[in-house]
């Protein structure tokens, strides 16, 4: 009996939904598993995370020649310690709104960033995520430092700089706040790096201020660079959807965006000569970026260095400070989230860095418009379905006339299987059949294609606004869904998605091959197990699109059925 059989079929469906969220508790997402990392729980301040620090920092040449840049033989200074104990206090904590910064006065190198306003887990918002590091098992650092005829960067040791203190900290009443690293060399010439930092901003202007009070001019190049080990995207997660790209970017004159991924990063890779520029590390929803002076022609090189780190960045022309005057060379360097808006304004087609694909000029008007629609509702969750809403209204037309040919198809479908049951095996004569019929009843078979074909970039942009949207990180919708960001725990939304899709099938005409109806009926059961690891906010914008649809097309259908039948009792 078929009521025995649908009662199977949904006992098994049951089990399945419970094994799987059983597999589900036992084998968690990558991301939920990450341990807090050594210096999380290290403070900045304390033996054991300086040692960590320094281990990183490129300040023994016969173990790091390759981590600095050469430009010619650089001087080295007086304010160098060769023993490691003196730099056991030699980190410098800076704390703003927005950021958490760890400076090592060697080198003024930044070897610890972690940013309040993002959370690692939604669970623990009082432990910020961290983006840079300097760890046993991650080391990211941002470099930056004065190398060629004078500079201070090309001795044994990176210098050691002085300040006036290990601890700074943006008070209420400041919107900028700068700290200084002073050293004299053994010339006598006072170089300043002095660290810019602003209220609710995450790039930080790095200043060398030179005073030559010498009778001889001064003359160095300036360099940034970052380096990172090669560890997976710890922002990434687990899934089957397409994962967000991670690696370094610039741009060149040939290439306004230029990805290039770790695994290509060779000793024979050319170095790229652009006037200003930059160079940025990407991964999902955060990036670093060094940005240069922009009036100056900057060197830019990626490189891997004996330990196996990824290293990318750039080095400016040589600037000079005559004799007895003073001198400034700037660069910024951003460590944050990958707000399109902000990092537009910083440096030309640094926004493309929020990686669209070759969509990105159809998915940056999307994100605009979801931006602006979540400014009034306040609810990412809620945006998603109105931006759906909208979408559909703009194709209406273009998916009515999809659905009307669908129907058409469908309502003659009964004619169709006659004339198969009447020719049987004879290809040629059923075609020329069919045919006749579409031209008799007025129907184009490509009709319900070619609009949909129209609608797909729109779709797959939308797709990769939701994707790499850090907006989204975190952001709730309602009850169990409070990270639209991650999957569905409970793996309802990706369900009823596949319920939707099985409803839409059942609305379709049914293909005359039966391998492709079996193909096209198994169809929803392979998305749904694809989406049940995809974000909540993909799943959720799938879903109420596959919704919209099905009523639009049963009600064209409806329509359509009636004007046929009105038509025939016309003609009866």
């Amino acid at each position: 009996m078929d009521y025995i059989k649908y009662a199977l079929l949904a006992g098994l469906a049951a089990v399945s939904y419970l094994l799987l969220l059983e597999w589900q508790r036992d084998y968690p997402p990558i991301d939920s598993r990450l341990e807090p990392t050594a210096v999380e729980s290290t403070p900045a301040n304390s033996e054991a995370g300086n040692a960590v620090a320094l281990e990183d920092v490129p300040d023994v040449p016969s173990t790091n020649s390759d981590d600095i840049p050469e430009v010619s033989s650089a001087v080295a200074t007086t304010d160098t310690v060769s023993s490691q104990s003196n730099d056991q206090d030699s980190l410098v904590t800076v704390t703003t709104d927005v950021l958490n910064v760890t400076i090592n006065r060697r080198g003024g190198d930044i070897v610890f960033v972690s940013l309040p306003e993002h959370a690692t887990e939604i669970d623990r918002p009082e432990d910020p995520f961290v983006l840079l590091e300097s760890s046993g098992n991650r080391n990211y650092v941002a470099q930056s430092g004065l190398i060629g005829a004078n500079g201070i960067d090309g001795g044994t040791q990176r210098p050691l700089y002085s300040v006036s203190s290990s601890d700074f900290s943006l008070s209420p009443n400041q919107d900028t706040l700068q700290v200084d690293l002073t050293l004299t060399d053994e010339n006598g010439v006072e170089v300043t790096k002095r660290f810019t930092f602003r209220r609710g901003d995450y790039l930080i202007d790095i200043a060398y201020l030179i005073d030559n009070p010498t009778q001889a001019p001064w003359r160095a190049n300036m360099f940034g660079q970052i380096k990172r080990g090669n560890y997976e995207d710890p922002t990434q997660g687990s899934g089957f959807g397409m994962a967000s790209y991670l690696g370094f970017a610039t741009t060149t004159s040939e290439d306004n965006y230029l990805k290039i991924p770790f695994d290509e990063i060779t000793g024979n890779r050319p170095a790229y000569d652009i006037q200003g520029g930059w160079v940025a590390l990407s991964q999902h929803y955060f990036i670093s970026v060094f940005v240069p002076p922009q009036d100056m022609s900057n060197t830019y090189s990626f490189r891997r260095n004996a330990q196996g780190e990824f290293i990318g960045g750039f080095t400016s022309p040589q600037f000079e400070v005559p004799a007895n005057s003073n001198g400034m060379q700037q660069v910024s360097f951003y460590a944050g989230p990958k707000d399109q808006y902000r990092l537009g304004e910083i440096a030309p087609w640094l926004d493309r860095t929020i990686d669209y694909g070759w969509l990105w000029f159809v998915a940056s008007p999307i994100y605009w418009l979801l931006t602006q629609i979540n400014d009034v509702i306040g609810n990412y969750g809620w945006s998603i379905l109105i931006l759906t809403l909208i979408v559909k209204a703009v194709f209406f037309k273009l998916s009515a006339t999809s659905y009307r040919s669908m129907a058409n198809m469908r309502r003659v479908m009964p004619k169709m299987n006659q004339l198969k049951e009447r020719y049987g095996d004879d290809k040629m004569k059923l075609q020329k059949a069919t045919m006749e019929l579409y031209k008799k009843e007025k129907i184009n078979p490509f009709g319900g294609c070619l609009p949909m074909l129209v609608q797909m970039p729109v779709f797959i942009a939308l797709y990769w606004v939701l994707l790499e949207g850090v907006e989204l990180r975190h952001a709730p919708w309602i009850l169990w869904i409070n990270d639209l960001s991650v999957m569905d725990p409970y793996f309802v939304l990706p369900l009823l998605m596949g319920a939707s899709m099985y409803v839409q099938f059942m609305l379709n005409p049914t293909p005359q091959d039966p391998t492709q109806a079996k193909i096209m009926k198994f169809m929803p059961v392979v998305m749904t197990v694809f989406f049940l690891w995809f974000p909540a906010g993909l799943v959720l914008y799938w879903l109420a699109n596959s919704v919209l649809g099905i009523a639009q097309q049963w009600y064209i259908t409806r329509k359509i059925d009636a004007e046929y039948a009105a038509k025939e009792a016309a003609r009866s």
